[in-house]
């Protein structure tokens, strides 16, 4: 690790494969914590490259716990977080939102590392109990349209590292991960970035595939549609600017949005908003990328259609349901 140090302090970048090797070496935790937390706050200083991205990825792919579920057609809503906001989850609960209208769901997520609360905090508060097991997974997806892959079950490299993120509470290059490596490979990704730097890097690397992607950023830099300011939404056909107003909604505050100061804090809001007992402006920016979600499988018909799915999965208690039928087994 010291060579691979020194060459990165001198400004130098890793080749695909070198990122690989180092990523995979991590994860059989071949080197101390000092080492491993040099290694990271390079990555603080300056952006991931396209190359070093595609190697770590490799690398925890290559080395994932395997998942087969019984169907090839999923989504995963997911932000990099890491934008600093502490909104409520908006990308999980809009992942419920989204498998009330029966489309499935493949959630991927992790205990928050530079948040408050991650998407796997709000799920073990509420009662959800992790598993790795396919079959199980399968259960899941059968019965509540939604699955939950807690990421340190299937990554091996994630679980070692994972102190160490937390103690350092800041946002590092294991936060871009998380969106590009879920175990169940899903058809469509729905993916919320912090800045548009990286958007552009992930727009290259998924370019690359043939499954389709959604890269959300809200331009005050959310990592979500926030409807706090415009949005821009990239696919693989090309990328447009919307408005709060251009997704049938009011523009909503920053504060309007925050989330728990504790996992207690968020997994009441999340309960609440699921209910039907959320505010106007919690249950807009849900719903925005809900139905963004939606019209990406191209399934649904119009945003329009999206729009009104979404709200009646939500209205009806149907999102509630998804949750309280993959809770309660």
């Amino acid at each position: 690790m010291k060579e691979i140090l020194q060459y990165l302090f001198n400004h130098h970048t890793l080749s695909k494969s070198e990122a690989k090797a180092t990523m995979i070496e991590i994860a059989q935790n071949k080197f101390n914590t000092a080492e491993v937390t040099a290694f990271i706050s390079v990555f603080l200083m300056r952006n991931i490259t396209l190359k070093e991205l595609e190697g770590f990825r490799e690398a925890l792919l290559q080395m994932a716990v395997s998942v087969h579920l019984d169907t090839d057609d999923t989504i995963d809503i997911v932000g990099t977080g890491g934008d600093g906001k502490n909104t409520i989850n908006i990308s999980t609960l809009a992942s419920f939102v989204v498998a009330g209208t029966g489309q499935k769901v493949a959630k991927h997520g992790n205990y928050g590392a530079s948040a408050t609360t991650g998407s796997s905090n709000v799920m073990e508060e509420l009662g959800y109990q992790f598993k790795n097991n396919s079959d199980q997974l399968n259960h899941d997806l059968e019965k509540a349209n939604i699955c939950f892959l807690h990421a340190p079950y299937f990554h091996p490299a994630l679980q070692s590292v994972g102190a160490l993120r937390k103690a350092l509470g800041l946002r590092t290059f294991f936060n871009l991960l998380g969106p590009l490596v879920n175990p169940a490979k899903p058809r469509y990704s729905v993916i919320g970035v912090y800045n548009l730097e990286i958007a552009r890097i992930y727009q290259y690397l998924l370019q690359k595939e043939d499954r389709e992607f959604v890269l959300l950023h809200g331009l005050d830099g959310y990592d979500e549609i926030s409807l706090t300011q415009d949005s821009k939404i990239i696919t693989k056909s090309g990328e447009e600017i919307y408005s709060a107003q251009d997704l049938g909604f009011d523009s909503v505050s920053p504060e309007s949005i925050r989330g728990g100061e504790t996992p207690q804090e968020s997994a009441k809001i999340f309960r609440n908003i699921l209910e039907g007992k959320g505010s106007v402006q919690q249950n807009s920016v849900v719903l925005a990328n809900a139905s963004t979600a939606l019209l990406h499988t191209r399934k649904f018909g119009s945003y329009e259609d999206c729009l009104a799915l979404a709200k009646e999965s939500l209205e009806s208690g149907k999102a509630l349901k998804s949750l309280e039928l993959l809770v309660n087994g």
